[in-house]
């Protein structure tokens, strides 16, 4: 870059401008050529941290990356964390932290670059609209580098990275990671019937069957968004998350005021799916409504039924989809039991640097094995996808 730059951190959102943030994470009609991803914007990540949720204490430290020029216009950005564990980031590198520490070294703290507690592909260079974004994205790459060397600790890692990004990354000397995903795509289809048809016949009929037994004992599906959100309502859905989060991670990671705080300032950009029984909601699914994509998150149930997980979680966002124009549906972390419900096999990236020179040696042969692994996977499971052949979607 030939224009003089300043990369400084900072610790809090609240520190950060809201309107400058939003600016370059497309949560801004000023960056409209950027589809808007709800997890980037400054709602969504100040209410992680000003609810508790992703804080110091929790273990989520801000070490946020702001690119300025020399009249502090803010540039670039990159939402940073400094880890004292690896808890809640969906691209497991426990093992690099098992085998780094019997060996002598001290893995944590570590950095790392994402949304807290969100397996969703989304930019991390943050640029602004109407240049040319490589310089920028180099050199926050390279900023992160310095600040994990600066720091002392053993790596950096950017996780759930738009694959236009990876060589700034790779250049800066990062390694590349891909993992797997199941993602559903409207190929501009008028109804959830449109979709059946696609598919092959013993799967259509399959689904059919499984949607008709999930709401057999007297279940009716409502979807809740914006004034509908209300604090009863999302008393009754931290009640399901909290159960089921218990249940399947031992201690939940969001709080009930991170509710209120999102449901305060983006609940046109939220969806809940609740299922209803007597009267009373059993079960329920978070939803964000972006630009182009319904992100489905977490689901919760006070009651078992069978197959309302897939109702409420998979079925009903293809429904949401169809009926709102939406390209896509991502339906979270891993989960090949999507396939049969027409979700298809996406691959995801991230980047990570490895301070420590011997133990970056032994994380890229891994890396490279497992890069072929994913292929080889990917490739196998859209070929056994639900599809009638000539009609499978590729993403």
């Amino acid at each position: 870059m030939t224009d003089a730059i300043n990369i400084r951190i900072e610790h809090s959102f609240t520190s950060i401008s809201p309107a400058n943030w939003n600016r370059l994470a497309g949560a801004s009609k000023a960056n409209a050529s950027v589809p808007y991803n709800p997890f980037l914007s400054h709602a969504y990540l100040s209410a992680l941290e000003e609810s508790g949720s992703a804080t110091a204490e929790t273990g989520w430290l801000g070490q946020h990356l702001l690119m300025e020029d020399a009249d502090g216009f803010l540039r670039g950005a990159l939402a940073c964390y400094m880890k004292s564990h690896s808890q809640g980031e969906y691209v497991f590198d426990h093992g690099w932290a098992d085998a780094f520490e019997r060996a002598g070294g001290r893995y944590y703290p570590k950095l790392q670059c994402s949304v807290p507690f969100t397996p969703v592909t989304g930019p991390r260079l943050l640029t602004t609209d109407g240049r040319d974004p490589r310089p920028v994205r180099e050199a926050l790459a390279a900023g992160l580098k310095e600040l994990t060397r600066r720091h002392g600790v053993s790596s950096a890692h950017v996780t759930f990275v738009p694959a236009d990004e990876m060589p700034a990354f790779e250049r800066a000397g990062f390694l590349h990671r891909t993992d797997q995903q199941f993602h559903f795509t409207n190929e501009g289809y008028g109804s959830y019937g449109d979709f059946l048809e696609t598919l092959a016949s013993r799967k259509r009929k399959a689904l059919k069957k499984e949607r008709r037994t999930a709401v057999e004992n007297g279940i009716t599906i409502d979807w809740l968004t914006g004034s509908d959100l209300t604090e009863a309502i999302w008393d009754q859905f931290f009640a399901f998350y909290m159960d089921t989060g218990g249940r399947k991670w031992g201690r939940p990671y969001l709080t009930r005021s991170f509710y209120s705080l999102i449901g305060e300032r983006m609940a046109d950009d939220i969806l809940l799916v609740m299922a209803k029984r007597g009267g009373r909601y059993v079960a329920g699914a978070i939803n964000f409504i972006g630009g182009d994509a319904l992100y489905g998150r977490h689901w919760g149930c006070i009651e078992d039924h069978p197959f309302l997980h897939f109702e409420v979680c998979y079925h009903q966002a293809i429904d949401f989809a169809i009926a709102k124009g939406l390209k896509r549906v991502e339906a979270g972390a891993q989960g090949e039991h999507k396939l049969a419900r027409g979700y298809m096999p996406v691959t995801t990236h991230s980047a990570h640097f490895i301070a420590h020179s011997g133990l970056a040696r032994a994380v890229a042969d891994y890396l490279e094995r497992e890069r072929r692994d994913v292929e080889e996977t990917s490739e196998f499971l859209a070929e056994h996808g639900p599809f009638r052949k000539g009609d499978r979607q590729d993403d």
